[in-house]
């Protein structure tokens, strides 16, 4: 399980372009907006979900200013119904806290039980995207093309998706 500083330097051996933002720590997207970002644009929301028989596990990655439509989310991509993971299947599953739930944490998922769901807003100009480094007090900003790049090398499917609901 990476910590922080591990993110940051997988991050530098892999040679992508990344900035970071130190913060207090956030908990919500609600206290995300109290923090000052430098590319607002590419500030996200993640949400750590799973089905009513806790058998598949999702992670939906959107702009945080959009909403998801959970039931819309389970019709359009044939899942059962949806809520939210507890504590401890983010922890079992991406070795997380609540409050730093992030793609990054994916890379904890080796035998890629996580199914991510990724907004194809962040690749439109300027391609960038904001992320925790596993720890909600930091938010790494890279190129949104590098994260699916290392995601797809580690063998984690992501899933380009059109939210506008």
């Amino acid at each position: 399980m990476m910590n922080k500083q591990q993110v940051y330097e997988f991050l530098r051996q892999k040679g992508v372009w990344f900035e970071v933002t130190e913060h207090k720590a956030v908990f919500s997207a609600a206290e995300s907006h109290e923090v000052p970002m430098p590319y607002p644009s590419a500030d996200s929301i993640n949400l750590f979900l799973r089905d009513d028989k806790r058998r598949n596990f999702y992670l939906i990655t959107t702009h945080a200013a959009k909403h998801i439509d959970l039931k819309q989310f389970r019709h359009t991509y044939g899942t059962r119904s949806l809520s939210f993971g507890s504590p401890d299947d983010l922890m079992e599953r991406m070795g997380l806290l609540p409050g730093s739930v992030t793609p990054m944490g994916l890379l904890n998922d080796p035998e890629h039980k996580v199914q991510f769901y990724f907004d194809e807003y962040f690749l439109e100009e300027p391609g960038i995207f904001g992320l925790h480094p596993n720890e909600n007090t930091a938010t790494v900003w890279m190129k949104t093309q590098d994260l699916i790049d290392i995601l797809t090398e580690f063998g984690t499917p992501v899933h380009i998706v059109h939210f506008d609901w």
